[in-house]
């Protein structure tokens, strides 16, 4: 969900990316192969989605529609009051790639509605840079894209290492991708059903497995930093330190703490299925 890479033009060049003019959008052409949509928080030059759209090459036609900057913590926000522009970049040999000045979860609707006009086979989110776990999929710009995939219909997944060095490397993070790749696009997912997979740092050691979990339990101890300008106005920071008080062995928080992959099962449905009951028990009369 944090993302360090926020200096303009700081990794573009490095990575090899660059602008192309801009054109009219010609619609996707149609393979034999399953069309994979790539996505993320991060930004569109990010390294994690570079690792990301790597592996996809492997499972079909790639396509990558991602935020122009960095998105972390935009949640499940869309664009209604601004208008969006995209721009078709030079991403990585085979692979069509766009940025969008909207958030992740624009970058998902106008690549389903615009750009493909149609559904993709499968649709991933990330690498993030940065921890998904426990309540943070609320936050989450990587699992917000994810989880509108899984609003339209599209097997989803987002995938996040927990570790926001500037200089983390995604190398071990591979086997994890195509293991729950391949069995996504073997098996499917549930409606309403998306998967949210957070790995372990390299420095962790070598990843025992990959466990499926439940969310684990968890708070901000949120505080703000309030400072003052050179002008002598104030502003301020939010910030805070996240606390899982869950003890459980069966969470994503544990999994990850024992060196292992968590995946999570995440669905949009809100309800509270279990308080239902409860407040209709409540006295309703007007």
């Amino acid at each position: 969900m944090i993302n360090p890479f926020c200096v303009p033009g700081c990794c573009r060049h490095a990575l090899g990316f660059h602008l192309k003019p801009r054109l009219a959008l010609p619609r996707m052409e149609k393979t034999d192969r399953p069309l994979i949509l790539v996505t993320n928080d991060d930004g569109i030059f990010a390294p994690g989605i570079k690792t990301l759209a790597e592996e996809m090459k492997a499972f079909g036609e790639v396509l990558v529609v991602a935020p122009d900057k960095p998105q972390s913590a935009m949640g499940h926000a869309i664009t209604i009051h601004n208008f969006l522009r995209l721009r078709e970049v030079e991403f990585m040999e085979g692979v069509r790639a766009f940025s969008c000045t909207g958030t992740p979860v624009d970058c998902v609707k106008l690549a389903v509605y615009h750009i493909i006009k149609g559904r993709p086979a499968l649709l991933v989110s990330g690498i993030n840079h940065g921890s998904n776990l426990s309540i943070n999929v609320l936050y989450s710009g990587t699992m917000s894209a994810a989880v509108e995939g899984a609003l339209e219909g599209i097997p989803s997944v987002g995938f996040s290492l927990m570790d926001h060095s500037i200089e983390a490397s995604f190398e071990h993070t591979r086997p994890v991708v195509r293991s729950v790749t391949a069995n996504v696009l073997a098996n499917g997912l549930g409606k309403g059903c998306c998967l949210n997979v957070n790995i372990p740092a390299n420095s962790e050691g070598p990843i025992k497995g990959i466990r499926v979990c439940r969310q684990a339990i968890g708070h901000w101890e949120d505080a703000v930093d309030t400072r003052k300008d050179p002008a002598g106005h104030e502003y301020h920071w939010l910030k805070g330190k996240f606390t899982a008080n869950d003890h459980g062995e069966d969470t994503d928080v544990w999994a990850t703490g024992h060196g292992y992959a968590s995946l999570v099962p995440v669905q949009f449905d809100m309800t509270a299925h279990h308080e239902v009951g409860n407040i209709n028990m409540w006295d309703h009369a007007l």
